[in-house]
Order: structure tokens, then C-alpha cells, then sequence
């Protein structure tokens, strides 16, 4: 008589026919794979740098003070006075009421002067909270600054508002802008500030932090 356990014993061709369970890890948690394939890792995301709103507001506000409180030394102590010859004639302050632009251009144009400083600050406003470059926040903050200083000149001088005369003091190497148009601190900043971004744009540095040649490889990349 046949000896074999016969395959109607139960339990017996089920376990057979069952693969055998991984153990599960200690601790309790769902196995996890020894290895994951390259093509499903992920790069980590590159760290941007921080805003740079703040910033551009500090620097807007120092210079523009700067502006405002030497505007009003000069008018109150120098206004109607002879030239006056500072840094071995490098510098002569006097002052002078401007109706233009910067450096005296665009004479009898003041309320369109005021409107269009007007939109430059309300532009850099809104593009301050895009900006994460240290230079970019810098050069915008001194734009803005001699937006507002010669804005607030426009505003609250005479003869009244949008027609207010800009105080300008300086005339580099000669008196009376011989040498070179008066101009004031905000213009300054202007000029400052502008060649600041120009130079940053030049050498592919972006506001947003970023550069050209990084812009460049992450389209390669995609």
C-alpha cells in the first residue's frame, strides 16, 4: 500500500502553491526596495536667494532723505548768494530753481516731468517684490530715490503742484554750469543707480537672481 500523503490533505497544495512572504522589517513599517533606479530620482530643487524688497526700500529712503535735507540746507543758506567754491574748485555750490529734467533738460515740460517719475516709482514698486539680486536691489533703490526726491520737489515747491521748480546745487568744475550742468543729489542717483543695472545686464546678471549662463543650462538640461 502507497505510502504518499495524498493531495486531498488539507493545507497541504495551498501552502505549496502560496510564494513564500518577505519578512516583514522591524519596527513594523512596509518593506522599502534596496535600490531605486537613477531615472526615478529627482534633482533637488536649487535654493533661490532671498528677496531683496527690503533693500531696495532702505536704500531708497537714505538717499531720498540724503536729497530732501541738502535741497533745503542749500535753499535756506545759499539762495541768492554768490557761487560758492568747495574741493579746490571741483565743486561749486549754488542754487538754482529747475522747471526741467535732470541736468536742466526738457524746460517748460514739468507736469509731464512729475507724471513720468510718477510711473517709475509705481514701476519699481511692483518689480521690487520679484527682485532676489543684491546689485539689482541697489541700483533700483537709487533710481527710485532720485525718482522721489525730484518728485517730491515737483509736488511741493512752487509755484504749486505737478509745476514745482527742482533744486538743483551742484556745478561741477566751474560756476553757474559752465562746466557742467547743475545738478542735484537726486540726479545722482539716477545716473548711479541706472549705470548699475546697465553693468548688471551687461554681464548677464538678472534681478531674479539668476544669471544668463545658469538660465542657459537649465534649458539645455530640459
Amino acid at each position: 500500500m502507497s505510502t504518499e500523503p495524498s493531495s486531498s490533505e488539507p493545507g497541504l497544495s495551498e501552502a505549496a502553491a502560496r510564494p513564500a512572504e518577505a519578512p516583514e522589517p522591524a519596527g513594523g513599517g512596509a518593506a522599502t526596495p534596496a535600490e531605486t533606479p537613477l531615472d526615478q530620482v529627482g534633482e533637488p530643487a536649487p535654493l533661490l536667494p532671498k528677496r531683496r524688497v527690503g533693500l531696495v526700500f532702505a536704500v531708497a529712503v537714505v538717499i531720498w532723505v540724503i536729497d530732501l535735507v541738502s535741497k533745503n540746507l542749500v535753499a535756506a543758506n545759499l539762495e541768492g548768494k554768490e557761487p560758492v567754491r568747495i574741493l579746490g574748485g571741483l565743486i561749486y555750490l549754488q542754487v538754482i530753481r529747475n522747471p526741467g529734467a535732470a541736468f536742466s533738460m526738457a524746460t517748460g515740460m514739468t507736469w509731464v516731468l512729475a507724471l513720468i517719475a510718477a510711473a517709475v516709482v509705481v514701476a519699481i514698486v511692483w518689480l521690487a517684490r520679484r527682485l532676489r539680486s543684491v546689485g539689482w536691489a541697489i541700483g533700483l533703490g537709487l533710481v527710485l530715490a532720485g525718482a522721489l526726491g525730484n518728485l517730491t520737489d515737483r509736488i511741493f515747491r512752487a509755484p504749486g503742484p505737478l509745476r514745482g521748480h527742482v533744486i538743483d546745487f551742484i556745478s561741477a568744475f566751474a560756476p553757474n554750469g559752465e562746466g557742467f550742468a547743475i545738478f542735484n543729489i537726486a540726479d545722482s542717483a539716477i545716473c548711479v543707480g541706472g549705470a548699475l543695472i546697465v553693468l548688471l545686464s551687461l554681464l548677464g546678471k538678472d534681478y531674479d537672481g539668476t544669471t544668463t549662463r545658469s538660465k542657459k543650462k537649465a534649458g539645455e538640461a530640459a
